[in-house]
């Protein structure tokens, strides 16, 4: 089964020390969703908050994501969240291509193996260059569909942390809709491939309440 498979895998990434970005972080931080979901979302990595909490996608950026996966009739507990990094980096750095690899390898392959998703989406630039090629750029490929090099059908989309720092008010307001149609594509794309799966609940997901603070 899914959820006894990343079980075991989560036991295992728990007590991972194979680079220097766990010396920083308070731990590692895994995935949260439904092992069955047929759309997983590929983000960067563990921020601060995440940190704190032990949670994908909880912080600033993650509330943003929450709202507009609701606007395009998705909730967290539904689909599946997780990152290209495991561990925060030392001052919230951007981590670099060799790190994104090093860990990547390592975790997110081995749990796109075992959920097999429909569609993947990938938030952000690192994620694009993990899950596509090295080459692709997020403002030049997102909203394009492409294979992963797991053989994934995959769509590219900005991070929410990238609308965040956006102040001109209409380039906001664009890249908001960018993203919203970005992720209707790959809703319909999963439903698509998965007519009978609910990719949304009747509220939306409150991850601090399922989630403790570790300090």
């Amino acid at each position: 089964m899914k959820e006894e498979a990343l079980k075991n895998l989560a036991h295992e990434l728990e007590v991972c020390s194979q680079c220097q970005l766990r010396e920083a972080a308070q731990g590692p931080v895994g995935w949260f969703g439904a092992a069955d979901s047929p759309i997983v979302f590929v983000g960067e990595g563990p921020g601060v908050v995440e940190d704190d909490f032990g949670c994908p996608l909880i912080g600033p950026s993650g509330q943003l994501l929450d709202k507009a996966l609701w606007a395009a009739k998705m909730t967290r507990d539904r689909v599946l969240t997780t990152n290209v990094i495991k561990c925060r980096p030392k001052g919230n750095r951007t981590p670099n291509i060799a790190e994104a690899d090093f860990c990547a390898q390592r975790w997110l392959d081995k749990e796109l193996e075992i959920l097999q998703p429909k569609v993947v989406v990938a938030l952000g630039g690192v994620a694009l260059h993990y899950l596509g090629n090295p080459d692709m750029r997020i403002t030049r490929d997102r909203g394009k569909w492409f294979k992963t090099k797991h053989g994934f059908d995959c769509i590219a989309t900005f991070h929410p942390a990238y609308l965040l720092r956006i102040s001109n008010v209409k380039a906001l307001n664009a890249a908001k809709w960018d993203v919203f149609h970005d992720l209707e594509a790959a809703r319909d794309k999963a439903l698509e491939l998965a007519p009978d799966y609910a990719l949304m609940s009747e509220e939306k997901t409150d991850l601090f309440k399922l989630f403790r603070r570790r300090k």
